[in-house]
């Protein structure tokens, strides 16, 4: 397990686990949101290739439709 910060919380996590399978985890939604790695958008189509890393800060972005 490895530690990880997402949306300003310390979680733990499995080692090279990928952020899709971590939203899926932790039952976040993969429709309508924006996934930032240490500060940086990470594409969607990257997430299955991008691995979570011990200590990583991640924010899990939903956006919001409205006028």
């Amino acid at each position: 397990m490895i530690s990880v910060t997402i949306n300003g919380e310390v979680r733990e996590v499995p080692a090279e686990i990928d952020l899709d399978h971590m939203l899926e985890l932790f039952s976040l939604p993969n429709q309508r949101i924006a996934i930032e790695l240490n500060n940086g958008v990470v594409r969607r189509k990257d997430w299955p290739n991008t691995l979570v890393r011990d200590g990583d800060k991640i924010e899990v972005v939903h956006f919001v439709g409205g006028g």
